[in-house]
Order: structure tokens, then sequence, then C-alpha cells
């Protein structure tokens, strides 16, 4: 295990029945140069007036290409409270989190974004909600400031899809930003293991610095990964897909056949066999995709690979092996 300054004795706090001796709080970083010596007085600054005892602050380095991690070194050598993962090239953000959770001692862990769109002084009700026995307190956006209108559209539209197909609710406009008492989907598996998460409402503001490194690239595979990782839907809508598909071949060749039988009537050309083809090849595409989706994810877990791996660590004072 990780050495960090901790300690056992309870504090006076308005946490009400828990008290936290250790908490953590983790910050993943992607080319966050411009937003970083913005982001970090601010964050000290906030979690300076929590009522804790201890706290350490980690940015996980997921594999920027600019002067991010430059800047977490100085913070690191200024500050021993502040840790540093250094990922040994990009694996995503969820990853990123992921290993910032692993590498978190503290008695009740914070997910926070570095972009400041997510305001760090929410993170004293979490806590509060925190010492009053809720196990996952998370950050749902009541206004998002200067999203465009198509993101706003299509945010909504995820949560709602997902809702319906996967079994488990995730509430609208929830996001990362959580704490909890200490995984890749963290709002899908939160939701999955049943425990009443506490909403704790904000605005969410503009980044305050640089571009959002959250492209909608990134957004449509996490949406995917989201879907395809909670529901089985998918392949139960491929099996109606191929039960549609061949009643609608068997209804067309009933046709036919009656014309031929009982008419003098009788389809020729070659355009119904070019379209009943296209529309098949269709179909049979669509159904080997959504197979190949589910079996790429397999393939994936029986390889047992890491989900990351970690080139430094900064500030730990020691690191089980």
């Amino acid at each position: 295990m990780n050495e960090h300054p901790e300690t056992n004795t309870p504090l006076n706090s308005d946490t009400g029945g828990r008290t936290c001796s250790l908490l953590s709080v983790v910050v993943p970083c992607f080319n966050e140069e411009e937003v970083l010596p913005k982001t970090h007085p601010r964050l000290i600054e906030v979690l300076e007036t929590l009522p804790v005892h201890a706290f350490e602050l980690i940015y996980v380095d997921d594999g920027s290409r600019d002067a991010t991690l430059d800047i977490l070194r100085g913070l690191q050598g200024a500050d021993a409270r502040v840790r540093v993962v250094v990922l040994s090239r990009n694996f995503g953000q969820q990853i990123a989190s992921t290993a910032g959770l692993q590498s978190a001692a503290g008695q009740s862990v914070v997910v926070i974004d570095a972009d400041f769109q997510n305001p760090p002084e929410t993170i004293s009700e979490m806590l509060d909600c925190w010492g009053q026995g809720a196990d996952v307190t998370y950050g749902q956006r009541t206004l998002r400031i200067g999203a465009p209108a198509f993101e706003k559209g299509m945010s909504g539209l995820f949560f709602r899809i997902f809702n319906r197909i996967s079994g488990i609710h995730i509430p609208r406009d929830s996001t990362e930003f959580r704490l909890m008492d200490r995984d890749r989907f963290p709002r899908g598996i939160v939701a999955w293991t049943g425990f009443l998460p506490v909403p704790v409402h904000f605005n969410q503001a503009p980044r305050a610095a640089g571009e959002t490194k959250w492209t909608l690239g990134k957004k449509l595979h996490f949406a995917m990964d989201g879907f395809l990782s909670f529901s089985l839907v998918p392949l139960r809508l491929a099996t109606w897909f191929g039960l549609l598909s061949t009643g609608l071949a068997l209804s067309g060749i009933m046709y036919v056949l009656v014309l031929r039988l009982l008419t003098n009537a009788w389809i020729s050309g070659w355009v119904p066999l070019f379209i009943a083809v296209l529309f098949f090849g269709g179909v049979q595409l669509v159904l080997l995709g959504v197979l190949g989706e589910y079996i790429g994810r397999i393939y994936g877990e029986v390889k047992r690979r890491p989900l990351y791996f970690v080139k430094e660590r900064l500030g730990f004072t020691s690191i089980s092996q």
C-alpha cells in the first residue's frame, strides 16, 4: 500500500456522522498546460477549507504531449500533498480516472476534471452528504453555460436510450464529478452496484482555458462502450431485425407465387432482385457488426491485459509492486 499521512482521530466537523481522515482527489489530465496554473491554486484553496484531517491531490497525466507533465512536476515538488501518476501513453479519460482511483489511499475519493467546468466548491456539499451516510455522491448539471444545443440534445438522447435498454438508471445530466467510498464507465458501474447515489446540483461553466479534449468522436466511443457494456438489447435487436427481414422475404415470395399461380401477371426484371440483395446484404452487415462489437470486447477481456501502464509515480513515498 502507498504510505500517506493519515489519522483515525475523529474530527469535529459539519459532516454529521462519518468523518474523513484522508480525502483523495483524482484529476485526470491530457494536454492541460493552459488550465493547470488556474486549476491547482483553486483546488488547494477549496481543499484546505474542508473538514478533513488531510488530503492528497492525485494528478494523472494521460500521455500529454504539451508541457502538462513539466507543470505537474513543479506542483509536486512544491507541495508534498500532490502526487502524480504518469501513464505511458494516452489511454483515455476513463482509464486515467481508474488509474487515479487505484492509486488513491483516501477514505473517500473525489474525481474531478481539470478544466473547471465542474466547480470544486461543490466538494464540500458532497463531503457533507458522504458524512451523512451516502456511499456515492455525484454532480448533476442544472445548467450548461455555453454548451452547444446539439451537444445538449445528444447528451439527453444518450441518457434516455441508455436508461431504456440497460436495465439500470443513470440520472440525466449526471457527470463523472463524484465522491465515493472507493471503474471504466463510472456512471454506469456506480448505478449497477445498486448503492443509492445522492445528487449535488451545480451550474457547469465553460472551460477556464484551452480547448476541450472531449471530442465528438470520443463521446460517441464512450456512448458505444456504455451501451455494449451494460446491455444485451443490441444483440436482441439484431435477432428481431433478422426475423423481420426473413418475414419480409417470405411475404415477397408468397406475393410473387400468388401473382404467378392465380393471375396472368408476372414480375420481371432485375430491379426487385437488386433491391432484395441490397436489403439483405445490409441487414447481414449490421448483424455482423453488432456481433463483432461484443466479440471484440470478449477478446479484449480474455487477454487480461492491464488497463494501463504507469511510466512514473511522483510523490508516493512507497509503492507496492
